[in-house]
């Protein structure tokens, strides 16, 4: 399926390194939440496992989580990890987000 979210192989990196200091499996959801300054805001953390009703991929190892109320906001987009000179972050490159905000974290439909 095209529409699923993946990592790149950077954002695999950093999740599978986060998730060995923590001594969890190298799980990452991907969710929705509204709110934010664009009315949506993304939200990461390290998951033990799938829900049975998720949708994963799975790059180099780990594996990204999208529960189904997010995947119709976040199908067809990419987890990149970018590092720069203000910080180090997950980002969504997300092909429907109409708007963004400076933050990175929040999107618009």
């Amino acid at each position: 399926m095209t529409d699923t979210p993946a990592l790149t192989e950077a954002a695999a990196a950093r999740v599978s390194a986060i998730a060995s200091k923590q001594g969890k499996p190298a799980v990452l959801r991907l969710a929705v939440d509204g709110g934010g300054c664009s009315g949506f805001q993304y939200r990461f953390e390290l998951a033990d496992g799938p829900e049975s009703d998720d949708l994963t991929s799975e790059t180099n190892g780990v594996t990204l989580v999208v529960d189904p109320v997010s995947l119709d906001l976040v199908a067809g987009s990419k987890v990149d990890f970018v590092e720069s000179l203000g910080g180090a972050a997950f980002q969504v490159e997300n092909p429907q987000a109409a708007a963004g905000c400076g933050c990175g974290s929040s999107f618009g439909i």
